[in-house]
């Protein structure tokens, strides 16, 4: 294998998934596809066919509001899901429904508590502390906060709790998003696209081209070499993915 991987690519959002699952096999990139909805979950997990790739079960925070209707169906699949995502709060998109995102978030931490052994990747914009105080100290499965842009200080407490954060190649493009990622330890560290939402000046990159260059940047960063980075990197993804 190439040992590569991505942890929050969304799928369903590219030009073509046909394409997109071909340069998967092609470049052999372990990847982990959000959805923003359970309908969307369980379309590509009936569509979709590829030994590299593993389907989120996911809610957006965006849409929680708007969608109501479908919660129902996040709890019903819930329990044969093992990766979740994109779930979390958002509290700079959306306001308005605060308090429905809340009290959704705080259900499906508690059921994958009780559940067990999932692991999701989080959605923090704006709500980083609410979503470390939801989740505390003692869950039971795997956290990957994506694309974290809070507080140090709440990243510390996320740190010791021993979650995960997924980086992409925008996060290393400033000093704040460079602080950020210095300081989570080597052991911790996960590899994203985000795509397609994440560009290079105006332009969207191809998934192994966005994961070599954030590769890059990271190796930089810890002052390692280009391969040694890949090989610590994907032992990460091992150890969040072995039982």
């Amino acid at each position: 294998m190439a040992n590569l991987h991505d942890t929050h690519f969304h799928l369903d959002l590219q030009k073509s998934r046909n394409e997109a699952i071909k340069h998967i096999e092609k470049y052999e990139i372990y990847t982990i596809a959000m959805t923003n909805l359970p309908p969307l979950y369980e379309k590509l997990q009936n569509e979709t066919k590829c030994k590299f790739l593993r389907v989120a079960l996911g809610f957006h925070p965006e849409l929680i509001g708007q969608y109501q209707k479908y919660i129902p169906d996040m709890w019903r699949l819930l329990p044969s899901a093992k990766y979740i995502g994109e779930v979390g709060l958002d509290y700079k998109a959306d306001k308005l429904t605060k308090s429905i995102q809340s009290v959704f978030f705080e259900s499906l931490i508690s059921k994958c508590n009780e559940i067990g052994d999932k692991i999701i990747s989080i959605h923090s914009r704006m709500a980083s502390l609410e979503v470390t105080s939801i989740i505390g100290d003692n869950f039971k499965g795997k956290i990957i906060l994506h694309w974290y842009s809070g507080s140090i200080n709440n990243q510390i407490t996320a740190i010791k709790n021993g979650y995960y954060f997924s980086v992409n190649s925008a996060m290393l493009q400033s000093d704040s998003g460079r602080k950020i990622v210095s300081n989570i330890p080597e052991d911790k560290i996960l590899l994203e696209t985000d795509s397609p939402f994440v560009k290079s000046n105006g332009v969207i990159n191809n998934q192994y081209d966005q994961i070599y260059h954030t590769i890059e940047m990271i190796s930089k960063l810890m002052n390692k070499d280009w391969e040694s980075t890949k090989i610590l990197l994907w032992s990460n993804l091992e150890s969040l993915i072995k039982n």
